[in-house]
């Protein structure tokens, strides 16, 4: 038994558990979050929807991604990793990935331009955290671009070394 056989259990214990906490969050925890507090004044007051569905539409993303990971488990359980089938969940973990980040990147940009460019000086902190974030965000999509080409290829390698034997 390799050692990643032995692994795919304890990672699909913990894909549920991630999954629950993700469902929780969506159900109790966002909406308590940025419905019913008023901490930061009226001035946050008109961000409580956007920042709901954006955390929201961010959890989803990364659900679907789970279900991609577990359906690709199955596929290294039956020794079919290597197959266009393969291919296709990682297209969708691709596509969640560059859905989350184009999110991201639209609500940093418009917090920052909200918050930021009035004619007060403020503490740049946030914009550097949020900046960050996308920066980082913008990395995993690439690498997950990168990671999908290499599985392409190894797929490629696997179907020509069939047709050989």
């Amino acid at each position: 038994m390799s050692i990643v056989s032995r692994l795919v259990l304890p990672l699909r214990v913990l894909l549920v558990m991630v999954f629950l906490g993700l469902l929780v969050a969506q159900v109790m925890s966002f909406p308590g979050e940025f419905l019913f507090t008023r901490e930061e004044g009226p001035r946050m007051d008109p961000w409580r929807w956007p920042m709901l569905l954006f955390f929201e539409l961010e959890a989803v993303c990364l659900q679907v991604v789970i279900v991609c990971i577990w359906r690709l488990l199955t596929l290294v359980q039956r020794g079919r990793i290597f197959t266009p089938a393969s291919l296709r969940w990682v297209d969708v973990i691709m596509w969640a990935f560059v859905s989350a980040w184009l999110l991201l990147a639209v609500m940093a940009g418009s917090l920052i331009s909200y918050i930021y460019f009035t004619p007060e000086l403020r503490d740049p902190g946030l914009p550097a955290v949020l900046i960050g974030i996308t920066l980082i965000g913008a990395v995993l999509v690439l690498l997950i671009v990168v990671l999908r080409d290499l599985l392409r290829q190894a797929t490629s390698l696997q179907t020509d070394m069939e047709g050989v034997i």
